[in-house]
């Protein structure tokens, strides 16, 4: 089991990374925009609602340049520090204030997957730096 999931993991390209994450910042980005009720349902109720709607549209934002740069292969460091960065400041900013108890305990299912995108972009970059140094010798 755990070798084919290591297998699979191989499988993933940087352009399935991208559109993994784009669509994941995306879609989360528009939830708020869309159903503002059904998202303080799950997530708690919020004393500024501009402040949900900033990070939606920011969100959004994000997950359209990474859905661009996966349909276009664009695989440069400029998406790279896009893509992590992104991902880790929201998984900090979820960690610290989860354990604050300012926000709810259930934003901690998305540092998961924010882990898990950044594992498989550093995965990637590794990938990336060993081949490229194959090719030079």
């Amino acid at each position: 089991m755990k070798q084919r999931f290591l297998h699979l993991l191989h499988l993933i390209s940087y352009r399935h990374i991208a559109y993994l994450q784009g669509l994941f910042f995306f879609l989360g980005g528009l939830w708020p925009l869309i159903s503002m009720e059904t998202f303080l349902a799950v997530t708690g109720p919020k004393a500024d609602l501009w402040l949900v709607e900033t990070v939606s549209l920011l969100l959004v934002a994000i997950g359209s340049a990474l859905l661009i740069a996966g349909y276009r292969r664009i695989a440069s460091p400029e998406v790279f520090t896009l893509a992590i960065g992104s991902a880790a400041s929201l998984a900090a900013i979820e960690i610290i204030y989860v354990a604050r108890g300012r926000i709810s305990p259930v934003y901690l299912l998305d540092t998961v997957a924010e882990l898990f995108l950044i594992a498989l972009w550093i995965r990637d970059l590794i990938h990336r730096h060993i081949n490229e140094a194959s090719h030079e010798q």
